[in-house]
C-alpha cells in the first residue's frame, strides 16, 4: 500500500524532480547530513544530534516521494523491528505517564527513521559505505586523542564514578570521558566498543584491496582507541571489546588458518600476552577489572544488582504492554519499586529495560531480530567468496553483537551517540544481506 502511495507521488512530481537541482542532488544533501550526524556526536547535546539527523529522515522521505524507482522493502529481519516498534507504539498508549512515554517514543522513532534512512541511502550509494565508516573512525580516532591527554592531565571525576572506599592511591584510575555528552566514560566507552570493530574492519579493507598505508593508518587508529577504551575503566565496555577480539579471530581463521596457520596462533598470542602483561603491571587498570568479580563487595556492582531486583518487580507488574518508553517515564515509576538511596535512570540492562517498557513481546521482538539478523550475517561470513564484503559484513556484525554484550550491564546504548552507529552497522548488514531473496 505504502508502495502505491509512493509511486503515484513518483509519478505526480517526477516533472518537479525533472527541473529541481535540489532534488537531483538529493543523495549529496542526504550523505552530509548523515556525515554531520556522527561529527556532531562528538560534541554537542542529544536534542541537537536528534535533529540533524531528523534532517537526514526528512530528506530522504522528500526523495522516497519524488525519486522515480525509490521504495519501502522489509527484509525477514526487519519485519521483527517492525513488529517491535508497533508493540511500542501499543505501549505508548497504554502508558499512564503518556506525555512522558511520547519523549521517549519520540527518540525511538527517531533512531528507527535514521535506520530507514540509511537504508534507502544506501541502496544507490554502496561504495559510500567506506567512507561512511571512515567517517565514524576518524570521530573516534580524534576522541581516542582527547581521552589519550586526559588521562595524562588526571581529569577529575564530574559524579563518582568508581568505588574507592577499598582502594590504594594507586589503584584509583582516572576515568577518561572525551568530549561526548554528557560526560560519562561508560559512555565513551560504549561509543568506542561500537566503532572499533569497524576501523579494525577498514584496516582488513584495504589491506585485501592492497593499500597498506590505508591499512597501517587504520590499524594505529584501531589500537589507539583499544587502549582508550582501557582508560575508560568501563567495565562493560571491557567485556563486550573480549567479545569482539574473540569474534574478531574467530572471523579472520576463514581467511588465515589454512595458509597462515603460524602467523594467525602468533597474532593471538601476542595479544594474550599485551592483555596479561597490562593487567600484571598497570595497577589501577588490575583493580578495575577484578572489581567485575567482587559481586556485592563494589559498591557499583551492589547498585545494579538492586536496580535489577526493582526492575524485575516492576517487569513482574507490568509485563504485557509495560511502562511506556523513555528513561524519564522509567524514573518516575521506579520510585515506586526501589529501594531508598538506590535511585536509577534506567534498568541498567538493555533486555530487562525494553521488557520493563514495552513489555515481554517486545523483547521478543527486539531478541528475534537480533537472532535473525546474526544468523543471516553469519551464514554470509560462511558463505560469500567476496573477501571486501566478508570483512564489512562482519566487521558491522561484531560491532553489534559487542554492543549487545556490553548491554546486558549497561543502558548507554540507548545514547544517541550509540544509537546512530549502532544503527548504522545494521543499515550496512541490510545492504549486503538483501542478496539473500527473503
Amino acid at each position: 500500500m505504502f508502495n502505491n502511495i509512493i509511486n503515484f507521488s513518483q509519478n505526480k512530481l517526477n516533472y518537479l524532480y525533472e527541473n529541481s537541482l535540489f532534488l537531483q542532488n538529493i543523495d549529496k544533501l542526504i550523505f552530509i547530513s548523515i556525515i554531520a550526524v556522527y561529527l556532531t556526536s562528538t560534541f554537542m547535546s542529544s536534542d541537537v544530534i536528534g535533529f540533524i539527523a531528523l534532517i537526514t529522515v526528512f530528506l530522504t522521505i522528500i526523495k522516497l516521494f519524488t525519486v522515480r524507482g525509490a521504495r519501502l522493502e522489509c527484509k525477514s529481519f526487519e519485519l521483527w523491528l517492525l513488529a517491535y516498534f508497533m508493540i511500542v507504539i501499543i505501549s505508548l498508549f497504554g502508558s499512564t505517564l503518556f506525555h512522558l512515554s511520547f519523549k521517549g517514543f519520540m527518540k525511538t522513532f527517531t533512531y528507527l527513521a535514521f535506520y530507514m534512512s540509511m537504508v534507502q541511502f544506501l541502496k544507490d550509494n554502496k561504495s559510500k559505505i567506506p567512507f561512511i565508516l571512515g567517517c565514524i573512525g576518524l570521530c573516534l580516532g580524534f576522541e581516542s586523542i582527547i581521552g589519550f591527554l586526559q588521562n595524562f592531565a588526571h581529569v577529575e571525576e564530574i559524579s563518582s564514578w568508581q568505588d574507592v572506599s577499598s582502594l590504594n592511591p594507586e589503584e584509583v584510575m582516572t576515568r577518561v570521558y572525551g568530549t561526548l555528552k554528557p560526560f560519562n566514560p561508560n559512555l565513551f566507552g560504549g561509543y568506542l566498543l561500537a566503532g572499533i570493530p569497524a576501523i579494525f574492519g577498514l584496516s582488513a579493507y584495504y589491506l585485501a584491496d592492497k593499500k597498506y598505508k590505508f591499512s597501517l593508518v587504520w590499524l594505529v587508529i584501531a589500537l589507539l582507541s583499544v587502549i582508550t577504551l582501557f582508560l575508560t575503566g568501563c567495565r562493560g565496555s571491557y567485556i563486550g571489546l573480549m567479545t569482539a577480539m574473540v569474534l574478531m579471530f574467530a572471523v579472520s581463521a576463514k581467511f588465515l588458518w589454512n595458509n597462515y596457520k603460524q602467523i594467525y596462533l602468533s597474532i593471538i598470542g601476542a595479544v594474550i600476552a599485551l592483555m596479561t602483561m597490562a593487567l600484571l603491571f598497570v595497577t589501577s587498570l588490575r583493580a578495575r577489572v577484578l572489581s567485575i568479580f567482587a559481586m556485592r563487595h563494589d559498591s557499583s556492582n551492589s547498585f545494579r544488582f538492586n536496580v535489577y531486583h526493582s526492575s524485575l518487580q516492576m517487569f513482574k507488574d507490568n509485563w504485557l504492554l509495560g511502562i511506556g518508553v523513555g528513561n524519564q517515564n522509567f524514573r518516575e515509576i521506579y520510585g515506586l519499586y526501589m529501594k531508598t538511596g538506590f535511585d536509577a535512570l534506567s534498568a541498567y540492562n538493555i533486555f530487562l529495560e525494553i521488557a520493563v517498557e514495552s513489555g515481554i513481546f517486545a523483547l521478543l521482538a527486539f531478541v528475534g531480530f537480533l537472532i535473525t539478523l546474526i544468523k543471516k550475517s553469519v551464514d554470509f561470513i560462511l558463505k560469500s567468496a567476496d573477501i571486501k564484503a566478508v570483512i564489512l559484513v562482519a566487521a558491522c556484525i561484531i560491532s553489534v553483537c559487542s554492543v549487545c554484550v556490553h548491554g546486558f550491564v549497561d543502558t548507554v546504548f540507548f545514547r544517541p551517540q550509540i544509537q546512530f552507529v549502532f544503527w548504522t552497522m545494521v543499515a550496512i548488514l541490510r545492504s549486503y544481506l538483501i542478496i539473500n531473496n527473503d
